[in-house]
């Protein structure tokens, strides 16, 4: 039973922990995604669509407003926490939608032991930073999505050198 066809709701940590409780005891999979999401594009899609083929409940956790500054520097994040999860749960085959506070994933995944942890192709099974955290509870990595050719800071650096439209 999969979520592909309908879109997600954002919930708290709490409400999430709850859910994929109930999930568990339906006898669903669960797979974990995350990512800033900023400036949501194709890439982003890809990946989580891939991620969605992964288990019949996909969650997404979205960085908060105070660690993307941390990872991705000044002036980040463009959009808000709460507009960028509510966007992401918009998309086609997101169950689940919930923002997280911290640099990694690792406290999620230990909370919630998906039984996929999805990584970007920018990434290995190797160079997933989370891949012992999943590993030890019985998890596996997945690296889902297309080749690496989309991200915000180009679709940013485009826009900057764009002349403004007339009016």
């Amino acid at each position: 039973m999969s979520d592909r066809g309908r879109t997600g709701r954002v919930v708290t940590a709490a409400e999430l922990a709850a859910l994929v409780a109930d999930d568990r005891r339906a006898g669903r999979t669960i797979a974990l995604a995350n990512g800033c999401f900023d400036l949501l594009h194709v890439g982003h899609v890809r990946y989580l669509e891939a991620a969605a083929r992964e288990a019949s409940r996909l969650i997404v956790a979205v960085n908060d407003d105070e660690s993307v500054r941390a990872l991705k520097g000044p002036g980040r994040p463009i959009l808000p926490g709460a507009a960028r999860a509510e966007m992401v749960a918009a998309l086609r085959g997101v169950a689940y939608v919930v923002l997280f506070g911290e640099r990694s994933v690792e406290r999620l995944l230990q909370r919630l032991e998906p039984d996929v942890h999805c990584k970007g192709t920018d990434y290995t099974t190797d160079t997933v930073p989370e891949r012992e955290v999943v590993r030890a509870y019985g998890g596996r990595v997945a690296i889902v999505g297309d080749p690496k050719d989309h991200s915000t800071r180009i679709l940013i650096e485009h826009i900057g050198r764009r002349p403004p439209e007339p009016r």
